[in-house]
């Protein structure tokens, strides 16, 4: 049996060439990248190349790029970081309520603190408009956390638009592309954000190294404290191999990305297809936004997600019910029930498909026919 992977929103396989550039670092370069002398040097060098790749893949510079552990740290060092930074200018934060939990819990943990968080509604794509964050703006409002695309139904929020009603506030503006960069072209100025953040194993680079794009003279609050690295806005020995790999990962998204959003539209249709061939009831959900190409979610009326994922599974194909970090939960998914309400069945019968590396049409199709079997035998 074919084992199909289809839950690259979740994680992604690390690309063979990255692996390579990950292991020649970890073979051919030990310096700590603080150290003066050559081997220290040669560290220096693979974070400064790959400081620049990503730099130059979202149109930022290469000194306002903070290497992080991941997509989480990422997003706390931008809210705590913003929110301690700006105290003295308000306790204020406006977020959406479909973020991911590295955003939300975060939210709420300021709340804790004594902030006051605005949790912007969305409609029935997913989606918030600029005109709500203008109402909810007030003088007392520091930060503002809108992600680009959302990593259950692939909305696409209004950046640009956003960022044009901040442009004149005292507001930082963050936004979260964990799921977005590598799959779309992002420029942080085009977007007028401040603060960006995003993660290696999204994009089939490895687990554990991400970073945060923080806009050149912006002041963030450290979240932890040791050495000077990356300019004394996060101390710690950085993860050369790792971000030497991120860097790889980065050159191979940029170069495929056009040919990879062909693929991914194609292997939507041959998904949507195969179910109407096959006769069974479902629905694409969000289908009125614009959306990031490689997530599809679909609702197939009749079915509970628990029973349908166990089949899949059982059957070599692996989707997701939403997002990984709270896979195992039976608690219905926060993204939709902001979208449809706590009392709508799609809560209960969504599957989220998201394509990547390694997939073709044949094993795409095979699964679209695998899982239209498997709902004709669970819809009762």
């Amino acid at each position: 049996m074919q084992n199909i992977y289809l839950d690259h929103a979740a994680t992604t396989p690390i690309h063979p060439e990255v692996s390579a550039a990950y292991v020649k670092a970890m073979d051919t370069v030990f310096g700590n990248p603080s150290s003066i002398h050559s081997f220290g040097r040669s560290s220096r060098k693979l974070l400064d190349d790959a400081r620049k790749v990503i730099a130059e893949a979202i149109h930022a510079e290469p000194n306002e790029i903070i290497f992080t552990s991941g997509g989480t740290e990422a997003d706390n060092v931008a809210i705590f970081g913003t929110a301690s930074a700006m105290k003295e200018k308000g306790n204020h934060i406006i977020t959406t309520a479909i973020e991911h939990h590295a955003v939300l819990n975060s939210c709420k943990e300021l709340e804790r603190s004594g902030f006051h968080v605005t949790y912007l509604p969305v409609d029935e794509n997913g989606q918030i408009n600029a005109e709500q964050v203008a109402a909810a703006l007030t003088g007392q409002t520091v930060l503002v956390t809108v992600m680009y695309g959302n990593n259950e139904v692939g909305t696409i929020q209004p950046i640009k638009e956003i960022g044009e009603v901040l442009k004149d506030h005292q507001a930082v503006f963050h936004t979260d592309a964990v799921q977005a960069f590598g799959i779309m072209d992002l420029d942080v100025n085009e977007l007028q954000v401040d603060l960006l953040s995003a993660s290696a194993h999204k994009l089939n680079g490895p687990k554990g190294v991400g970073f945060l794009y923080q806009r050149k003279g912006l002041q963030t609050t450290p979240l932890q404290f040791g050495g000077e690295q990356e300019r004394k806005r996060r101390a710690g020995t950085e993860n050369v191999p790792a971000i030497a790999g991120f860097a790889e990962a980065i050159k191979i998204a940029r170069s495929e990305m056009e040919e990879n959003h062909r693929n991914y539209d194609r292997y939507k249709t041959i998904l949507t297809e195969v179910f109407h061939q096959e006769g069974i009831d479902f629905e694409v959900n969000a289908d009125e936004a614009a959306r990031l190409p490689h997530v599809l979610n679909i609702s197939f009326p009749g079915t509970e997600i628990e029973s349908l994922l166990v089949n899949l599974d059982m059957a070599g194909i692996a989707v997701s019910s939403g997002s990984a970090c709270t896979a195992g939960s039976l608690e219905p998914s926060h993204v939709l029930s902001a979208m449809w309400g706590s009392d709508s069945p799609k809560l209960r019968n969504s599957v989220r498909f998201s394509f990547g590396l390694g997939l073709d049409e044949q094993a795409v199709r095979e699964a679209a026919v695998k899982t239209a079997q498997i709902i004709k035998r669970l819809v009762k």
